[in-house]
């Protein structure tokens, strides 16, 4: 039991724990809940998984040996996280821009990472390289938005450096680009 079940990923510890429907996840959802407290961590609910994440390995093996009780077995194995990854001679100077964008707030920015702290989008991190001429992009983002956030999404990445380069087909989509080149779409159902 405990970090046999477990796996450290970007920023926290996960797994997953197969049921046998999604009325049994539910069950151990609030079996978690209850024995964690304050310290309750994020659960995502399957027809037949239940994903959990967490900070530490106390509560990890708390889960875990709630799991035990509930019949549950761990597929560590299953879980993935996703972080992008931008090539950047000055993390400072674009990091603020991608924050706005991705999360709402530039608060997200910290050293060479932008992290959701509600875990809605991938982290990103600013890879160092040697400052060189901006290559043509080799991937964009595409960040799917309620359409009421948009607008504040764009004004936040234009305070933070940035810039509208396509709108023509708002509201469907509308293309930033950081100060450095980089582009990202906000996409919307609106329109299609």
């Amino acid at each position: 039991m405990g970090s046999g079940e477990w796996r450290k990923l970007a920023q926290d510890l996960r797994t997953r724990f197969v049921t046998s429907s999604f009325v049994a996840g539910a069950r151990f959802a609030q079996a978690v809940g209850e024995a964690t407290g304050d310290r309750t961590p994020e659960l995502r609910i399957g027809s037949a998984y239940v994903d959990v994440s967490c900070r530490d390995q106390s509560t990890a093996d708390r889960i875990s040996a709630l799991a035990v009780e509930h019949g549950l077995t761990a597929e560590p194995t299953a879980v993935a996280q996703l972080e992008i990854g931008l090539d950047t001679a000055d993390p400072a100077e674009i990091g603020h821009f991608w924050a706005a964008v991705l999360t709402g707030s530039t608060d997200s920015f910290t050293g060479s990472d932008v992290i959701d702290p509600t875990g809605r989008v991938a982290n990103l991190w600013f890879q160092g390289t040697t400052p060189h001429e901006p290559p043509r992009q080799r991937f964009h983002l595409d960040l799917w938005l309620a359409p009421e956030l948009v607008p504040a999404r764009i004004e936040a990445a234009i305070a933070a450096g940035g810039k509208v380069v396509y709108d023509e087909e708002a509201p469907m989509f509308i293309v930033l680009a950081d100060p450095q080149g980089n582009k990202v779409c906000l996409c919307t159902s609106e329109g299609r």
